[in-house]
């Protein structure tokens, strides 16, 4: 069943989160992740206005997000990320 890694970043350091990036394809994709949105025009329908950053992975199952997510890759590109942007992770299991 598929998984899928829902991001909400606020980038306060623009320059700092390219380094971030850089990182990050490689890593997803080690562990079978794709990327399903990656930024791009967004429209609040209902709700606050969503000004940040959103992002949508999609991974084989939640095994491999998870491990994804602890992966050594991940954790250095995790690692740019800090100081150049907040943001809210959450996992969820697809049908």
């Amino acid at each position: 069943m598929p998984a899928y890694l829902i991001a909400k970043i606020n980038v306060t350091d623009k320059e700092q989160y390219k380094e971030y990036m850089k990182l990050t394809p490689a890593a997803i994709e080690k562990y079978g992740g794709k990327f399903i949105v990656r930024g791009g025009e967004k429209v609040t329908l209902e709700g606050p206005e969503e000004t940040r950053r959103v992002v949508l992975i999609e991974f084989p199952d939640m095994e491999s997000a998870k491990t994804f997510w602890h992966s050594p890759e991940y954790e250095e590109a995790k690692a740019k990320r800090l100081g150049a942007a907040e943001g809210s992770f959450v996992l969820l299991e697809g049908s």
